[in-house]
Parts: C-alpha cells; structure tokens; sequence
C-alpha cells in the first residue's frame, strides 16, 4: 500500500444545500445537510485513503467535544490522524458552508486555525516509508518542517496552491509538484509558471474549473482536458484533485512529462467525479445520498 504523508489543516465543516442563497435576514430550510472533516489537506487525506492509498495526516484537532466528529470521522475513512494539538481543550476551527443547489457554487466562512501555535514533532518515524509528501501552507512551521526533511529524504513533495500565503516563496525551493488554482496570485507577478520555475519547481500545473489543466512543459503551457459531469457541489473538489495527484506522483516517481500527464489524468477523473454528488464525502460511496442527511427534518423556521 502506497503510505503518503499530509501536512496543513483540519476544520469541522458544515454544509447546507439550498435552493437559493438567502437574502440578508431571511431563512429558508436546506435540501440537505452534511457535517464532516474537511480543509485542503484532511480532504486529500480522505481522498488518498478512498483510492487505496494509506494517508497520514498531521494537523490539528484538539480535545475540545466538537473533535470529537474530526476524530471518527478520519476513523471511519481510514486516515491515521496525528494530532498535534491533542491537549487543547479550544473548539476547532469551523467552516459554514452553503452550497446553491441551482449552481453547484458555493459560499464559505470559517477560520483558518491560524491562532493554533503547533510544536513541530519529531518527523523522522512519520516519514518512515512515505513516498510522497503534500503541504498546503496551513501551519508554515510545520509544512518548512515536513518539506524539508522530505528533501533530505529524496521525497517528492507537493503543494496545495489554492491560494497565495505569505510562506510560500521559502516553501518553493523545497517542492517538486505545485498545482496551483487559477486563483492562486504571487503578489506583482504575472507569470506564474515562471516565477514557480525560477524558484526551483519543476513539475507544475494550473486547474480552472471545468476549463482544461494548463500543464507545464518546461518551455510553455499545453491544455489538459477534463471529465465533464453534471455539477451539483464542487466544495472540496481541488482538495481532491490535489489528494488524487499526491498519490498518483508516488505511484509514478520519478515523474516524466508523459507520467505527470497521466497523474493529472487520474487525479482529474476523481475530482470530478467528486463534483457530481453534495458534500465532500458522498463521492466515495456507492449510494450519492449516503451521509446527507434530508433538511425537512430539522427545526422548524
């Protein structure tokens, strides 16, 4: 079984399904509703552990009550947790979640966990055996930590670049794979896939949605087409697609540009497949509606 390594953030999610987003001071009943581990590197994690991989996942969880849920529920999908924050009786972080059922787009609040200040553990036993590594910024100390002894190790390692954080450029040097999101803006830079480039990264990607991958070549982008699908909730799909990849680079390394091809191939096909159901979680099972619990039977507004 392929053992990978994630890094970065855990929070509790809660998701709603809606017919229409409500207006300010209105209610309206949910379709449906969710709850369930969720940030960049827990849904990768569970993502890694569907495919048959066996994921590690070192973050922070807590010993607050609402952990409790984060904990069996990483439990139930075979995801070996590493708490780092086993001892702290403070509430995980939280993200609300509503999701429009018209669309499949989503609206997002929650915390980042930023205000959790993490001891980097020692990582020479959790690396025992790893075959590949991704960060996805959360936590910096800890992701300097994983990445670098990752490179002493001659583990490829990748991150999770929805989004800029201020740590990222100490991280670049330190990385094999970036894919990043069409969102993703170094500050005062215009090319992305050569300020990656410069900065040591070889293998690198963009994701647009629907649109094809852009994949770079080393001389220029060339489009990657993607599954289509029937779109119902596209919340957690890039941390799907990064979970996919991560698992698919250990099983191809080293990497060609025909296996890096052939990686995003795969981990495209899972994330959209993951896009076609509510939730982060219904994707992997057999029923769609599996985990999602009807939101007629709730209090009444």
């Amino acid at each position: 079984m392929t053992r990978v390594l994630l890094a970065g953030l855990c929070t509790l999610d809660i998701l709603q399904l809606v017919e229409e987003y409500p207006a300010e001071n209105e209610k309206v009943t949910a379709r449906a509703q969710t709850v369930a581990a969720g940030g960049p590197a827990t849904n990768a994690a569970a993502t890694v552990a569907h495919l048959g991989g066996e994921p590690v996942l070192v973050t922070a969880a807590g010993r607050h009550p609402l952990a409790a849920g984060l904990h069996a529920d990483l439990d139930r999908l075979g995801v070996h947790l590493v708490d780092l924050a086993a001892d702290d009786a403070g509430a995980p972080p939280v993200s609300s979640i509503v999701v429009s059922a018209g669309t499949g787009n989503r609206t997002v609040v929650s915390t980042n966990g930023a205000a959790r200040m993490l001891a980097v553990p020692d990582l020479g036993p959790l690396l025992s055996g790893v075959e590949a590594v991704q960060v996805d910024g959360h936590y910096p100390e800890l992701a300097t930590a994983v990445l670098t002894e990752a490179r002493r190790r001659g583990i490829p390692a990748l991150l999770d670049a929805g989004s800029w954080k201020p740590v990222i450029p100490s991280l670049l040097p330190l990385l094999d794979v970036v894919v990043c999101s069409a969102d993703f803006r170094p500050p005062g830079v215009t090319g992305v896939a050569a300020f990656l480039a410069g900065h040591g990264v070889r293998w690198i990607a963009v994701s647009r949605g629907a649109e094809p991958l852009l994949r770079w070549t080393g001389d220029g982008f060339v489009e990657q087409p993607v599954p289509r699908t029937e779109v119902v909730d596209t919340l957690g799909a890039g941390d799907v697609l990064h979970g996919a990849l991560t698992l698919a680079v250990a099983r191809h390394w080293p990497l060609t540009d025909a296996t890096f091809a052939e990686a995003l191939d795969e981990a495209a096909a899972v994330a959209t497949r993951s896009c076609a159901s509510f939730g982060t979680r219904a994707w992997m099972s057999t029923s769609p509606l599996e985990g999602v619990r009807s939101g007629t039977e709730g209090t009444d507004q």
